[in-house]
């Protein structure tokens, strides 16, 4: 804790104070919005900004500021979407491992059958290129 108001202190003292003309519908704006922004001051919402725009006047008016903007919200929603696939897979190898579980142990199947048929599976999905389904399993059956 005290790290952290060392280091808060440390930055206190790195900033001026000047006087600032905004009109009263900005200013609105900001009021709007910097807690959506998760700032705790309109002011720190307003530097969030100058450092935007800065970036943007910098990187020749746009060209190359907002393309990395939009590649970064891109990435981070791929890594949320990649979290939940990943959960879903997981969730559904559980169910899978619980029915291959209950099939063994209602059924009497020996190594040697079950050997084939995993073999048998691998070129029928590979065939199928992954879209195997439970009716082509009954009509391979018969």
């Amino acid at each position: 804790m005290d790290n952290e108001k060392k280091v808060q202190s440390a930055q206190e003292v790195d900033k001026t104070r000047f006087a600032l003309w905004i009109r009263r519908a900005v200013m609105d704006q900001v009021e709007q919005n910097y807690e959506a922004d998760n700032c705790k001051t309109k002011s720190e919402f307003i530097e969030k900004a100058i450092q935007f725009y800065c970036g943007y006047l910098a990187s020749d008016f746009g060209n190359g500021y907002l393309p990395n903007v939009v590649s970064s919200m891109l990435r981070s929603m791929m890594q949320e979407s990649d979290a939940k696939r990943d959960r879903m897979l997981f969730k559904i190898a559980v169910e899978l491992a619980v029915l291959e579980n209950v099939i063994a142990a209602t059924n009497e199947v020996d190594k040697d059958t079950l050997s084939r048929l995993r073999g048998e599976c691998v070129k029928e999905v590979k065939r199928t290129h992954g879209t195997f389904s439970f009716e082509d399993a009954v009509e391979w059956q018969e």
